[in-house]
C-alpha cells in the first residue's frame, strides 16, 4: 500500500516503514505527526484519487531527527574572461519514518478521529528587509535649471566668483556641471 501525500508544501510517494527526508518541520524529535492532505491511495487492488484530497485519509509519521543535507555547490564561470564564482549552501531537513497510512472507513480510522490532524509548515528563516536609500531633494535641481537658462558669459562670471580653475576653456555643459557641484 502506498499514498501520495503533501508534506511541507511538496508531494511525496510514501509507504509504511519508509524513511523520508523533507524540508525542516517545526515538530520536536521523537514526536508523531499526521498529514491530512492525501491525494492518492493504492492498496494493491483499488486506486483512490481525491479531488483534490481524499477526505478522512491521513498519513501518520514520526520525526526521527533534524539534520543538514548534502552540500550543494554552485559554480559559475565565463571562459576567457577570468570570471569564476563558487557558492554553496546546506538545506536543513527533517527525517521522518512513515508509521501508518489511514484510510477512512478502516479499523484504524476510528482511532484517528480522536487524534488531531496537524497541518505542518516548514521552518523558513525570514530575511531582514533591505534598507531603502532615500534621495534628498535639494535646491541643486533648481539652480541647475537656472544655470541652463544662463549664457556662457554669465556662467563664466559665476565660475570666476566660485573660484573654479580654467573656466575659460570649459564648454557650457561642463560649466553647468562644475557650478552645480
Amino acid at each position: 500500500m502506498y499514498a501520495i501525500v503533501e508534506i511541507a508544501g511538496q508531494q511525496f510517494k510514501v509507504a509504511k516503514d519508509q524513511k523520508l527526508f523533507v524540508h525542516r518541520l517545526q515538530e520536536k524529535e521523537g514526536s508523531r505527526v499526521s498529514f491530512g492532505k492525501v491525494y492518492l491511495l493504492d492498496d494493491g487492488k483499488k486506486v483512490t484519487v481525491g479531488a483534490p484530497a481524499i477526505t478522512g485519509a491521513s498519513v501518520k509519521a514520526k520525526v526521527l531527527g533534524h539534520l543538514k543535507g548534502d552540500k550543494v555547490i554552485v559554480f559559475k564561470k565565463k571562459r576567457r574572461k577570468g570570471y569564476r564564482v563558487k557558492n554553496g549552501h546546506r538545506q536543513t531537513l527533517s527525517e521522518l519514518i512513515i508509521e501508518n497510512i489511514v484510510v477512512s472507513g478502516s479499523k484504524s480510522a476510528s482511532k484517528s478521529t480522536a487524534e488531531k490532524v496537524v497541518a505542518v509548515k516548514p521552518v523558513v528563516k525570514k530575511k531582514s528587509p533591505d534598507k531603502v536609500a532615500v534621495k534628498k531633494t535639494t535646491s541643486k535641481k533648481a539652480t541647475s535649471d537656472d544655470y541652463s537658462k544662463m549664457t556662457v558669459k554669465e556662467l563664466k562670471s559665476k565660475a570666476k566668483e566660485k573660484g573654479i580653475v580654467r573656466y575659460n576653456t570649459l564648454k557650457k555643459s561642463e560649466l553647468i556641471s562644475a557650478l552645480s557641484k
